[in-house]
């Protein structure tokens, strides 16, 4: 994803238009594909969302959203929150399915570098959802990091280059967001 060919920036522009979103989506779908794999490749056995779904899901909730993207990073941004989206409905689902049982905390360096193991540990999912939603009220930049570095699985680069800022910034912003999430995961529930 770290050259956006001319097809893709001309498809985003019409993707207002239906004829433009399926090729848009046509486009995409691998790199899509490669976000979602990166989210669940390492998750735990027994997991029922696979990557085709998370991609396909996502689809669904960019196109009831409605496709008017600025740009490839609001575009990028957009598919990284969708797939955050799908992921938290699955957990709040399968949670649903479970009720009860222990919380168990999750330390924000888990994530790093690892996809969302969305079944074994939809507590923790749920956590850092609700502690992003607080960080989003201080820094929406942060969330966008968070989002794409540890749900879309970007490079510091990538994010950079995205974002219009330097690496340097991306670190700090990443440094930055992970303290602030882990005193939030550190709280006890209410």
């Amino acid at each position: 994803m770290t050259e956006l060919p001319p097809a893709i920036t001309s498809a985003l522009s019409d993707a207002a238009h239906p004829a433009g979103r399926e090729r848009l989506f046509a486009l995409v779908y691998e790199d899509m594909v490669r976000i979602a794999r990166a989210q669940l490749a390492r998750n735990q056995r027994g997991n029922t969302l696979d990557t085709r779904a998370l991609v396909n899901e996502s689809y669904l909730k960019l196109e009831r959203a409605g496709f008017d993207y600025a740009n490839r990073t609001h575009f990028y941004a957009t598919v990284a929150c969708a797939m955050r989206q799908v992921a938290i409905d699955y957990a709040r689902a399968r949670l649903a399915e479970r009720r009860g049982g222990d919380i168990v905390f999750v330390d924000i360096d888990a994530l790093a570098d690892q996809p969302l193991p969305v079944d074994a540990q939809a507590e923790q999912l749920l956590a850092i959802d609700a502690a992003l939603h607080k960080l989003a009220e201080l820094d929406a930049r942060l969330v966008k990091v968070v989002e794409l570095r540890f749900f879309a699985g970007l490079e510091v680069k990538e994010i950079a280059e995205l974002l219009g800022v330097s690496e340097p910034t991306i670190k700090r912003d990443t440094r930055a967001a992970k303290a602030f999430l882990q005193r939030e995961l550190a709280r006890p529930p209410h």
